[in-house]
This record gives structure tokens, sequence and C-alpha cells, in this order.
């Protein structure tokens, strides 16, 4: 679907929380109305409709995604079953809807919802960093004994200079805590010195907007799919219970939450 100048200009202007929605929104109604070019006038149109009927729109939870699984280059493959479908199952079983009406909000609004972002690689392109759960998936380098060939391609390809060549070493030097695990240099390796070590999602709790922003907190380790969707349960568990008027998660999530939430699921983190 072609977009006119006019017409993505304003598309930016619309909050990045709903852009999508309302981007997905104006391409529909354009194609059921026959068209092939979308102009300022049908952007507008389609957001004022969106925006009256916001309400009915309210689900109580927002699962976003990246762009991984359409074809993003850095997307990290993980075993088992989409992660964002048993994630979604698990939202609707907690009925948010129903809790967030329950705490006496007469006009809901999309930033009340519980908000939950899946990354397929560190770029975090969905931007867990300011969401109420960021999940991001992670991938660990590690060294095999074939021989390296010094030919520096791990090197280069590392943003985080996370790798050096060490003569006396017979394969490269990983500094650990300047790596991220985007496992890039794993791709460009050409001896297969450098290896697949730990597959996992790394989480981000309590990120947020507003007039009191913050960014998120990281639990220790990485974790597999069935440990991930058992902290996004304990989470949901305290957000009811500490909630009272609706707060965002990252305003009820104090210290020692974090450190019981870390005690808890540390022994279940991948080695």
């Amino acid at each position: 679907m072609q977009w006119s100048p006019e017409a993505e200009e304003a598309i930016r202007k619309v909050p990045f929380f709903v852009r999508k929605r309302v981007r997905a929104r104006v391409e529909s109604e354009a194609l059921q109305d026959g068209k092939t070019v979308i102009s300022l006038a049908d952007v507008m149109a389609t957001q004022k409709r969106y925006l009256s009927g916001m309400a009915s729109e309210i689900k109580g939870y927002q699962l976003d995604t990246c762009f991984g699984p359409s074809g993003c280059p850095h997307r990290i493959q993980l075993p088992g079953p989409p992660l964002a479908e048993r994630l979604e199952k698990l939202l609707q079983a907690e009925n948010l809807l129903g809790f967030l009406k329950s705490k006496g909000i007469g006009d809901l609004k999309f930033h009340h919802e519980f908000r939950i972002t899946l990354a397929d690689c560190p770029n975090a392109c969905s931007q867990p960093q300011i969401k109420d759960i960021g999940i991001i998936a992670a991938l660990l380098p590690g060294k095999s004994p074939a021989d390296c060939s010094a030919c520096e391609a791990c090197v280069g390809t590392c943003r985080e200079d996370a790798l050096r060549i060490d003569p006396s070493v017979p394969a490269p030097v990983i500094d650990v805590q300047r790596c991220v695990a985007c496992g890039q240099c794993i791709a460009v390796c050409p001896t297969g010195t450098m290896i697949e070590s730990v597959k996992g999602y790394r989480i981000q709790l309590g990120g947020k907007l507003g007039r009191h922003p913050q960014l998120a907190h990281e639990l220790p380790g990485l974790y597999d799919a069935d440990t991930v969707l058992d902290i996004v349960a304990a989470c949901l568990n305290l957000y009811k219970i500490k909630n009272r008027h609706g707060e965002r998660f990252g305003v009820l999530l104090a210290q020692a939450d974090l450190t019981r939430m870390a005690d808890t699921f540390i022994s279940r983190a991948l080695k």
C-alpha cells in the first residue's frame, strides 16, 4: 500500500503506542474502499473514528513484537512454539480488562493497559526498555576446538568491542561484560571457532514513559520460554495485588520486589 508524503507525516504524529494500530486500520479501511494510495484525508478520517471508539478497542493489555518473523537479519531463532502466541494466551486468561474496570476507572484508555513487548534481538526495535515487561531474545557466543585463523571477522562485526584476538590464545577472547548476546560474531566466523553457547531471553521489568519516565530493570540471567511465562505470571500477580487505581507496573515495582523476583528465578537461569 502506497502512502502519500502528507499521510506519512501525519501518521508519524500519532502517539507511538497506538501508531501501529492506527496505521493498520488506515490501510484496512483504504483497501475496503478500493484505494491504492493513502492520502492525508484517509489518515485523518480513520484517526477520528479510531479515537472516538477507543473504549471498544481496549482489551486490558498490549502485546507487541518487533518485525523479526518477517525477515529481520538480526533475528535470533529460539526453539519451541512461538513465545508471542503463548504470551497472548496467558494474557487473555488473566482478564486484565475486567481487572482494570474493577478499579473504578471511568474512561479506560490505551495508556491504562499492561504492556509487554517481545524483541527478537538486542537491537530491541519494539522498545522493551520502556514497557511493563520487556523480553529480549539473546544468544551468547562460545568457542569450539576449531583453530582460529585470526581473521578478525568477529572483531570487525562486534559493535560492543567485546572481542579481541590475542596471539597467545588459540581463540578470540570474549569480554562478557560488554557482550550483549546478539550472536552476530558466530554468523561471520569462517572457521567455526565461534559457536552458539546459550540461547534464551533477557527479562526487563518496570519501564515506562509519562511524567516520570524510567528505564526497566533487568533480571540477571537468561531464561527459557517456560520460565519467561512463569516470570510474566508472577509479575501480573504482583501487579494485581499492589494495584489500587490503575497505576503502571513500574510505579508499583519496588526494589524489594525485584530482589525477590531475582531470588525466585535465578536458579532456573540458563547456564
